[in-house]
This record gives structure tokens, C-alpha cells and sequence, in this order.
């Protein structure tokens, strides 16, 4: 090695710490200028996004796939909460939940039904015959779901409407979100994986879009835009009200000097981020060992030129299948981290802007291939983003001091809250243009 190339790795090395430092120092200032429970609220959120962007990281930086759809994968984690933390609904089942199974059951059962009979019968007769399995299957099913469905939504529907959960510790919920989102990626992996790049991207859009209107829609599940309230904490976690109600943490609080309330929201905030980093931490040393390992080294491989790694008897189809469906599940299993951080299931705050797009930018900034980039492109961008917002307003009142007043200001001081639209192009922009490879680059 060259002294030119020693001095170029010994710079690699130390960019990753400087740079994470740079981050601390970040959040260090928006604490005194902001206050710890600000600062702490873009932090929680920074390390779950950092999670949602080293499972796309996984799919993009190792495997080259094009995955336009982790919104549906992220809202999926998001219902696992509701179906295993929630209580369950009393009366539900017996009004029409068990119906509502059932009907499921069937619809499976006609799905496989289906399958097996474009497999077994020859061409001449497969075609309409399985036409006739789907639509007298459509019919059943909806004679059985419709009527059941009404009745769940029927019990109490401005509180209550749907079947409610299994009443189980918040934890378990996250790898079950896990499950669901890869079990939607196994579906969708089937039969997306042997698409063409940009074609595989619109599919997973579309099959995104399709998981968050049933989200948005069926009530029975998870009220759809009523939204679930009130999902439970991990058991540890204390709420501040009851902190706020103890005497001995009023009595500590005072000893540093801190307001009761302030003080509570900050420690549960507190737990909350050791929590998620123990997890990020777990995620981080995961990546990279496969990284590193030989599965890792294949799927680069395969990445790079998929014709040469199939050559060399690898199945490509089927290791993209895995790694789609390891990426999945980790955005997932933030999906769940997120909705139990917030409290509250939204579907309506699922949007593709938010969830798939801004995601790739973490990723993109951070370095694709990079799982440490990953993580540091999510925690800056999502601080990014939520400064924009507040910095927008004030900026563009600076820009338009100078001009008369008119339709032109009135216009640019309104659409203010949407700097941070620009504020992530621009960001973008400069980052390619002066670190095509992101802030971390792949070694």
C-alpha cells in the first residue's frame, strides 16, 4: 500500500467517530438553545429512523433492489401494537369476530384454491377455471365477512368499533411486526422480485399504497382514521403523570432544580432512548456481521453484476427474496417501535413522502452500503427535517423584510412551512455533488 492510500484509509477510519461526534455536538446545542425534551423528542424519532434506514440500507446499499414501498412495511409494524398490546373489544368476538376469521380463512383457502388449480389443470380449461374459483370464492366471502364486519364495528363505534388486541406486553409486539411486514414482503417478493429495477419500485408503491388504504378503511382492524389511542408503554417505562404524583421523584427533581413536569417528560423520553438504542445497537452489530460475512460478500456480488454471481451458481431470485424480506422486517419492526413511542396508531399520517422517500435520502446521504452511514443519514436527516420546518418561517421573514407589502410576501410567507420540502433538496443536491457516496462511503 502506498502512502497516499495509507493516508487515505487512516482518513476513512476516523471520519466515522468525527463525524458521530459532530452529531452529539449537534444535539448538544439544540439542548441549550432548545431544551432537553426538545432535543430528546428528534432524537427518539432520529433512532427509529435510523433502524427504518438500515433495513432499506440491507435491500439498496447490499442487494441493488429498488424498494419503493417501505411505508407499507413500516405501517404494518405500526398495526402490531393494536393487535397484541390493545385489549381486546368485549362482545366483539361473539357479535361477528369469529365470522370475520372465518371469512379470512375462506379467503386464504380460495386464494390456495385457486393457485392449485391453475397448476393442475391444463391450459385449455386452467384459465377459466380458476376465473370461476376466484369469483365464486368473492361471493362467499363477502357473505360472511360483510354482515360480521358490521356488527364489530357496531359495538360502541365512537370508542371502541373494531376487535381490539390480545392484551399483551407492548414489547412482543415489536418482533410481531416484524413477522407481519415480512410475510408481506415474502407476497410481495414473489411476485415483484423478477421485475426490472424501476418496475419493481412502482410495484412496491403501489402494494404500499394498497396496505395503508386498508389500514385507512377497515375499522374492524384498527378503527382505520378514528385511530387507536392509549397503546401501552413497555412494563418499565412509567407515565409522567405518576411520576409527577410521587414524592420522592418531585423531591429528586427538586435537588437538581428542575420543574416536576419538565423533569418527568424528560426521564421517561430518557428511558425511552436507552430502549431504542439498545435495540439500534443490536441492529447495527447484526448488519454489520453479515456484512463481513461470506452471505455478505455474495450478495455485493450479486449486486454488482447478477449475470457473473449466476454463473457462479448462485440463485439471484432467491437471495433477493431474503434480503427483501430481512429489510422488511426490520422497517417493520420500527413501525412498531414508532407507534409505541407515539402512543397512538394514525393511518392517515402514513404517506410515501414521509416513509419511503425520506428514508432513501437518510440512506443516500448517509452511504449506501454503509451501515453506520445509515444510521448517522437518519439521525441528521431527521433532525434536518424537523428544523427545516421551524427554520423556514423565520428565514423567509428574513428574505422578504426588504420587500412591499403584496400578493408575492403574503404568498411566501404562507407557503414557509413548506421549506423543508427545499431544505431536503437542497441537502440532497449538495450531498451528491460533493459526496456522491454519501457522508460514510462503502469501503
Amino acid at each position: 500500500m502506498s502512502s497516499r492510500q495509507a493516508e487515505s484509509a487512516a482518513g476513512g477510519a476516523l471520519r466515522t467517530p468525527l463525524l458521530f461526534v459532530a452529531l452529539l455536538v449537534l444535539f448538544g446545542i439544540e439542548a441549550a438553545t432548545s431544551g432537553w425534551n426538545a432535543a430528546l423528542v428528534i432524537l427518539n424519532m432520529g433512532v427509529i429512523s435510523a433502524i427504518m434506514a438500515l433495513g432499506l440500507n440491507l435491500q439498496w446499499g447490499y442487494a441493488g433492489l429498488f424498494n419503493a414501498g417501505t411505508m407499507g412495511f413500516i405501517a404494518l409494524g405500526g398495526l402490531a401494537p393494536v393487535l397484541i398490546s390493545m385489549p381486546a373489544t368485549q362482545g366483539a368476538m361473539g357479535a361477528g369476530g369469529w365470522r370475520v376469521l372465518l371469512a379470512l380463512a375462506i379467503a386464504v383457502a380460495v386464494l390456495a384454491l385457486s393457485v392449485q388449480t391453475w397448476k393442475q389443470l391444463r391450459k385449455g380449461v386452467r384459465g377459466l377455471a380458476t376465473i370461476i374459483v376466484l369469483i365464486v370464492g368473492f361471493f362467499v366471502f363477502r357473505a360472511i365477512f360483510d354482515p360480521a364486519v358490521s356488527a364489530v364495528e357496531a359495538i360502541n363505534p365512537s370508542a371502541q368499533g373494531y376487535l381490539g388486541g390480545l392484551g399483551l406486553p407492548v414489547l412482543m409486539a415489536w418482533p410481531v411486526g416484524a413477522l407481519l411486514a415480512a410475510i408481506a414482503a415474502w407476497a410481495i417478493g414473489k411476485a415483484a422480485l423478477g421485475l426490472r429495477s424501476d418496475y419493481l419500485a412502482i410495484a412496491t408503491l403501489g402494494i404500499a399504497e394498497i396496505i395503508v388504504a386498508v389500514l385507512k378503511n377497515e375499522n374492524w382492524l384498527d378503527r382505520g382514521v378514528m385511530n387507536v389511542n392509549g397503546i401501552p408503554r413497555p412494563f418499565f417505562i412509567p407515565r409522567e403523570i405518576d411520576l409527577q404524583a410521587s414524592a420522592d421523584f418531585v423531591a429528586r427533581a427538586a435537588d437538581f432544580g428542575m420543574d416536576p413536569v419538565l423533569a418527568s417528560t424528560i426521564f421517561v423520553k430518557l428511558l425511552y432512548l436507552a430502549l431504542f438504542a439498545v435495540v439500534l445497537i443490536i441492529f447495527v452489530a447484526g448488519t454489520q456481521l453479515a456484512l463481513h460475512s461470506p452471505w455478505g460478500r455474495m450478495m455485493r456480488a450479486i449486486r454488482e453484476n447478477e449475470v457473473a454471481a449466476s454463473a457462479m451458481g448462485k440463485n439471484v431470485t432467491k437471495r433477493h427474496l431474503q434480503i427483501f424480506i430481512i429489510g422488511s422486517a426490520i422497517c417493520g419492526f420500527a413501525g412498531a417501535m414508532m407507534v409505541t413511542l407515539d402512543g397512538q396508531l394514525t393511518p392517515a399520517t402514513y404517506n410515501p413522502l414521509r416513509f419511503t422517500f425520506l428514508i432513501m435520502v437518510m440512506v443516500i446521504l448517509g452511504g449506501s452500503g454503509n451501515n453506520w452511514g445509515a444510521v448517522l443519514g437518519g439521525i441528521l436527516v431527521w433532525y434536518l427535517w424537523i428544523k427545516a420546518e421551524a427554520w423556514g418561517p423565520e428565514l423567509l421573514q428574513l428574505l422578504t423584510s426588504g420587500m412591499e407589502p403584496g400578493a408575492l410576501k403574503d404568498h411566501l410567507l404562507e407557503s414557509a412551512a413548506q421549506m423543508r420540502y427545499l431544505a431536503m433538496g437542497l441537502v440532497l443536491l449538495v450531498v451528491l455533488r460533493f459526496a456522491p457516496r454519501g457522508l460514510l462511503p462503502e469501503r
